[in-house]
């Protein structure tokens, strides 16, 4: 797959950039796939259960509420995410075990990194737009990010 963020918003003036707060811990750069939203705060029960699904290329966009007092994702579900194939997860929030996260095949972005794990009392919701850095992301709009940044378009590009 060839293709560069910069080149897509050259190509493209209707894509949205994000503003660049997030960062990447994945041990890929580069990524891109329809997205799947949860809207959740220092709870991530739908995490886990959504990246039990087949991923099929997607990426997991997580609004968590840009929390930076626990991660929402942790090297065991992002393991899980690569097994069953999701291209990438962008958390607006924290992940931990990042020295694990950067071995692994799979496109991660967030905020920040945090020790603390979340809770878990299954709250949140799925499927919805959800706004963040400056970007609304719907359920199947595309995520485009790579060294550069991260862009959302409505179709694939």
């Amino acid at each position: 797959m060839q293709w560069a963020t910069s080149d897509l918003c050259d190509a493209h003036d209707d894509v949205q950039v994000a503003e660049p707060r997030l960062r990447h811990v994945g041990g890929v750069t580069q990524f891109c796939g329809p997205v799947v939203t949860l809207k959740l705060f220092e709870d991530n029960s739908l995490v886990r259960s959504t990246l039990e699904e087949p991923g099929a290329g997607r990426v997991l966009v997580v609004d968590g509420g840009g929390s930076l007092r626990c991660a929402l994702v942790g090297d065991q579900i992002a393991a899980l995410a690569v097994r069953n194939a999701w291209a990438g997860i962008v958390v607006y929030g924290c992940v931990r075990d990042s020295a694990e996260l950067g071995q692994l095949p799979i496109g991660i972005m967030a905020l920040a990194t945090h020790p603390r794990r979340s809770v878990k009392r299954g709250e949140g919701q799925r499927d919805l737009p959800v706004t963040f850095l400056g970007v609304t992301i719907r359920p199947g709009s595309y995520v485009y990010a790579d060294a550069d940044g991260l862009i959302v378009a409505e179709t694939e590009l």
